[in-house]
């Protein structure tokens, strides 16, 4: 099954592509746009759950999404339609490292989504080059809580603790302005909707069942016990 696909059936009941509730995704979207008509851009921005929920709580705001994969996009589009938001939504299909926008964005998204930069820096000069003056940029990046297992590292990567993680981000000329780092029921809710979720919609397929309990084994004997996440708000140094 294509990537993309079993990544849309594993968010299917936790449309947030991250380890976040409903209340701190509201508690981020309210700091991020106090004005109420700013415009937004997410840079790999999935199903578009971030911006559809920030169209819907500031009815002033207008937004673009980026993403490479056909799936998701056609799931936003669905929900932008359902959700009578359509008309303040614009997607695009494409690598979000190389795209320009029409505008400047005033709130820069890339939550989780670091990776299709070649890692947080490189995101947030992606971010940097497409933000209007006075702009903000939401930004979600793993960490590792504890000394990582090499079985968390191959997973997850070469990832850094919270603190060397916001030194780096302060170092490239941000200033945090808010922030959530997800709890354990967020990180859990995460992941068991993903894995749930998955098998859930494959009950009669042996390899996404296959899949959906690889997951699951490398979330349980690798990374739980050591995985963090960490979502910012950011503004750029004048």
């Amino acid at each position: 099954m294509e990537r993309d696909l079993i990544s849309r059936l594993a968010h299917a009941d936790h449309p947030i592509a991250a380890p976040l509730g409903d209340a701190a995704v509201t508690a981020l979207l309210e700091r991020a746009l106090p004005r109420g008509d700013e415009h937004l851009l997410d840079l790999g921005c999935g199903g578009g759950e971030w911006l559809l929920r920030a169209l819907a709580l500031v009815p002033g705001a207008t937004a673009e999404g980026v993403d490479v994969s056909e799936a998701a996009l056609d799931h936003a589009r669905r929900e932008a339609e359902r959700r009578g938001l359509a008309e303040r939504l614009t997607l695009h299909q494409t690598d979000a490292a190389g795209f320009v926008p029409g505008q400047p964005a005033d709130v820069v998204f890339c939550v989780g989504a670091t990776h299709a930069f070649g890692g947080l820096l490189q995101a947030l000069a992606a971010a940097r080059k497409v933000l209007a003056p006075g702009g903000r940029v939401v930004v979600g990046e793993g960490y590792w809580e504890r000394e990582p297992s090499a079985a968390a590292v191959e997973v997850l990567g070469d990832l850094a603790d919270l603190p060397t993680t916001v030194e780096t981000i302060t170092a490239d000329g941000w200033v945090p302005l808010y922030g959530h780092l997800s709890t354990r029921h967020e990180l859990d809710d995460y992941e068991w909707n993903w894995t749930g979720s998955l098998a859930a919609r494959g009950l009669d397929q042996p390899d996404v069942l296959a899949i959906a309990a690889a997951h699951r084994d490398e979330w349980l004997r690798g990374y739980r016990d050591c995985f963090g996440f960490a979502t910012l708000l950011l503004a750029p140094l004048s």
